[in-house]
């Protein structure tokens, strides 16, 4: 499997692209600017099998209506985070798009679910940030798409709509528990892995 990670827009919320050899990709967090990543899929010649996303703020989903426009492709968000995405806090940031409700909106996937046509993939619900926060885990590969729940020397804040610091606590001795050579892409900033933030936090 192969990995890529950048940032987008205004608060530099980081898109994550994962591909196989057969050139199916599943985007993680699309962040302010879908047709950047449309294009960064097309010119990889990649083909966009899912969209995850790790939590619904605006910064990590108002790309989604513009990638689907150009690569269709079902969009899975935890149902916990469903109101959220549709909230006024989210549809009134300027700078950001709203996600509308398509029908490629399956929030069907849950703690232990795999991404369809991703075997090996494991999503962890990892509440704190927000009420459906999850990260995408690949046990083979040593790697997890962390999303805002953690950062590198940090994590994400619990003060904004539907956070708990109480469930952010459970959620971080969760991620401390697995492999420490776990590889870790977070929602924004550099790359880390869990033994270091083991010992960080």
């Amino acid at each position: 499997m192969h990995v890529a990670f950048f940032p987008l827009g205004p608060y530099g919320a980081n898109c994550t692209a994962l591909w196989r050899d057969d050139g199916c990709a599943v985007v993680v967090d699309p962040g302010a600017d879908g047709e950047a990543v449309a294009e960064w899929l097309s010119r990889r010649g990649l083909s966009l099998s899912a969209v995850f996303l790790t939590h619904a703020h605006f910064d990590h989903i108002s790309g989604v209506d513009a990638l689907v426009a150009r690569h269709s492709a079902p969009v899975f968000l935890h149902a916990a985070d469903e109101p959220l995405a549709f909230s006024r806090f989210n549809t009134s940031q300027p700078g950001y798009a709203g996600m509308s409700r398509s029908p490629l909106l399956d929030t069907s996937l849950g703690e232990g679910a795999a991404v369809p046509g991703w075997r090996g993939s494991v999503v962890l619900h990892t509440p704190g940030h927000s009420p459906g926060s999850c990260c995408l885990y690949f046990p083979s590969e040593a790697l997890l798409v962390a999303g805002d729940t953690l950062f590198a020397g940090s994590y994400g804040r619990t003060d904004l709509p539907g956070g708990s610091p109480a469930e952010m606590r459970r959620s971080l001795a969760r991620l401390r528990a697995l492999p420490p050579e776990t590889r870790v892409i977070c929602g924004h900033g550099p790359e880390t892995t869990i033994g270091y933030e083991a010992l960080a936090h």
